[in-house]
């Protein structure tokens, strides 16, 4: 008897024919669409682009709709002909309610791992996966999924990591006043000295193909990833560049030791505006939304800004702790809330559009902690704990709390750095 590769009878196959084809899609159909239907809309979403033919299922068994039109119903929308707008955009509208209610009220679960073998303080997250480092001699890109290391890139034994960003097919690094390129397949490049040597570097931001570096000096200095030369230097402050964002329409947005946040072209050498915050405290940390046009800032002394790039004014302002700010970010697509931590070690969830804080959170240290194992890491679980509006947080001990070097924010989770060998993944889930 002839046997297929699976190992089955060929001619039980030829004798089944096409019907039998036919009722084998279908029982995997239904398996799939029992299988989904214990989904939730945001799980659901992120099925359909797994494979051509788990969205196809999923479109076909109209679970996205019923799901979406039942979560519209459940918030006291209507969901009436009239009134529908395109399932994509209130899918997504629905997406970020969630998110925003889960950062603001949801339970909190913190996995930890260890993630090197000293401490390191930067953080970056894109498409699904994080990239760590700057303490050490490497730098990891995990898995979040699955917490598993799949790739390590190594520094110059002769240099030393300052800051590093990173997209789909590179890393760039800032390796104090040299840059260095390298590709998601481990192959590792150092600028030229002629090209690549300046002043003190203090930070990158990287929009392929620029890579923008702040410097000590006052300047940002803009190089081409691919011809791997300096195209121009912007002055930017008369102080250190402290922190960056980029827009994608090519807008340079710095923050100064000295305490304004300067804006610039990239196509231009000059820059173009310039931001001031009421008190005199250095920038610390950046971030800007290109979906409201907001820029956030944080500063030295525990303050948050907000202004409004298109019309260059100063929206909010609010103190949200005495000590200073390293970092604050938000899921791109958001435009409702924002993350930021501290040298306090409080992850605060702030309103985007008033300042106002909607959640302090910090780690239940307490509890025992429960442990796992899978194959890729080990993973220690602790719980977070909601900081109430009238508590104090000098009380709350400092095993707690330790240090926000740096985070960054995806669908329900935020990752935090502490200069420590753990990097923590916050969870949030109503």
């Amino acid at each position: 008897m002839e046997h297929g590769p699976s190992g089955g009878s060929t001619a039980m196959r030829r004798r089944s024919g096409v019907r039998g084809g036919t009722r084998m899609e279908w029982l995997e159909h239904d398996i799939l669409c029992i299988i989904f239907s214990f989904l939730d809309v945001f799980d659901l979403v992120r099925c359909t682009a797994v494979c051509k033919s788990w969205n196809a299922v999923i479109r076909k068994s109209e679970l996205l709709q019923v799901l979406y039109f039942k979560l519209r119903r459940d918030s006291g929308e209507s969901t009436s002909s009239g009134q529908r707008k395109s399932m994509e955009f209130g899918l997504q509208e629905v997406a970020m309610k969630y998110h925003r209610l889960c950062l603001q009220r949801g339970r909190i679960d913190i996995h930890q791992w260890k993630a090197h073998s000293v401490g390191v303080d930067q953080c970056r997250m894109k498409m699904g996966l994080l990239l760590t480092g700057v303490g050490d001699k490497v730098m990891r890109l995990w898995s979040l999924d699955s917490y598993k290391c799949e790739e390590e890139y190594y520094i110059p034994d002769t240099a030393f990591l300052v800051d590093f960003d990173f997209d789909e097919s590179k890393i760039v690094g800032l390796l104090g006043s040299r840059v260095g390129i390298w590709t998601r397949n481990g192959k590792r490049s150092i600028f030229p000295s002629r090209e690549g040597t300046f002043s003190k570097g203090l930070c990158v931001r990287y929009i392929d193909p620029d890579a923008v570096i702040g410097c000590e000096d006052g300047t940002a200095r803009v190089f081409d990833m691919y011809s791997r030369t300096c195209s121009r230097i912007i002055k930017m402050h008369a102080g250190p560049v402290t922190c960056l964002a980029l827009s994608d329409d090519e807008l340079i947005l710095s923050g100064s030791s000295l305490g304004s946040v300067s804006i610039s072209d990239l196509a231009s050498d000059q820059r173009v505006a310039r931001l001031r915050p009421t008190d005199s405290a250095g920038i610390r940390t950046l971030c800007f939304n290109p979906c409201s046009h907001l820029v956030f800032a944080g500063t030295t002394v525990g303050y948050t800004y907000c202004w409004d790039l298109r019309t260059m004014k100063s929206l909010w302002e609010t103190r949200i702790s005495s000590n200073v700010l390293y970092s604050l970010s938000h899921l791109r697509s958001d435009n409702s809330t924002l993350a930021v931590g501290g040298i306090d070690g409080v992850l605060r969830v702030l309103n985007q559009n008033t300042g106002e804080v909607l959640s302090r959170c910090f780690i239940d240290d307490e509890r025992p902690i429960s442990s796992t194992r899978n194959m890729h890491a080990f993973i220690e679980k602790k719980k977070g704990i909601r900081l109430p509006e009238d508590a104090e947080v000098d009380r709350i001990p400092r095993t707690c709390r330790p240090p926000i070097t740096c985070l960054s924010v995806g669908m329900k989770k935020v990752v935090t750095a502490h200069n420590s060998k753990y990097i923590r993944m916050w969870k949030f889930k109503m």
